[in-house]
């Protein structure tokens, strides 16, 4: 979603299109591309204008060696990258480039794009209408391979539980009401085992992998959120455009000290230890 909100808006700067290169798309364990839940404006049935492969080997050193179009560019780093959004000319981005600041001219139709088309079920259609009458903050808990992978582990860690108790603190008291806390998570049973919260607590367990889409539409609909270091429930919290919400994030985000992202964070948003 990053990489499509920087490639989208770099396009509409430069009144063009976006074509999505998918050929080496790899998901994560359990993970099915899912774009196409999504509103989004790209071309992507087709090869056109696509540089050659690696393993096209003669085909892929004509083009760098006559750096033929598209342009590669390469994300420097993992923060904000300037130069970035004053590119021109055919271009061809590889990257994360995890910063609202890549696309934050285009917001509101960046919004429009990634919000979620497709139909929701019945359950999922009663809670949106519940979300609306009720002072909802999402809470999402990411553990899955950041727990069960050693290298993911090592590069990401997880949020302690006190991260999200203060948090929660931390929302309430900004709320004229009670909170409700809607909480998300790859591990919901871990989530109702672990996470004791002095507020009403429903743990949104019915969305399986293959419907993920339905926990981030849920998400963008509550007032307020807590994320994980995460960038699913970073955008679950971005997707909601009220100037009014609250969103606290993990002042760390990544376990492994040599990896920083300065900009992943939005001003408004609250960092907080933990």
């Amino acid at each position: 979603m990053f990489q499509y909100a920087c490639g989208r808006a770099l396009a509409l700067r430069n009144e063009t299109e976006l074509v999505l290169d998918s050929r080496d798309f790899v998901a994560g364990p359990g993970q099915k591309p899912g774009l196409h839940h999504l509103n989004i404006v790209s071309d992507t049935g087709t090869a056109r204008g696509w540089p050659p492969k690696k393993k096209q080997r003669i085909a892929y050193l004509i083009w760098r060696t006559l750096k033929l179009p598209p342009r590669i560019v390469r994300q420097k780093g993992d923060g904000f990258v300037p130069s970035i959004v004053r590119e021109t000319g055919s271009l061809w981005l590889q990257g994360y480039w995890q910063s609202e600041r890549f696309f934050e001219d285009f917001a509101d139709q960046i919004r429009i794009e990634l919000s979620v088309k497709t139909e929701p079920d019945d359950t999922n259609r009663a809670i949106l209408a519940q979300l609306e009458n009720t002072p909802a903050v999402s809470l999402h808990i990411r553990r899955g391979d950041y727990v069960s992978n050693p290298k993911a582990n090592a590069v990401h860690g997880t949020c302690s539980l006190e991260y999200y108790k203060k948090a929660a603190m931390l929302v309430a008291e900004k709320m004229p009401v009670e909170p409700v806390f809607y909480v998300f998570s790859d591990e919901p049973e871990w989530a109702k085992s672990n996470l004791a919260l002095p507020f009403e607590v429903k743990i949104m367990d019915h969305n399986d992998g293959a419907h993920n889409y339905e926990d981030l539409r849920l998400m963008s609909a509550c007032q307020h959120h807590i994320i994980a270091n995460s960038s699913f429930s970073w955008w679950g919290a971005w997707l909601n455009a009220s100037r009014e919400k609250v969103v606290v994030a993990p002042a760390v985000w990544f376990a492994d000290k040599s990896v920083s992202n300065p900009d992943i964070i939005p001003e408004s948003w609250v960092r907080l230890e933990g």
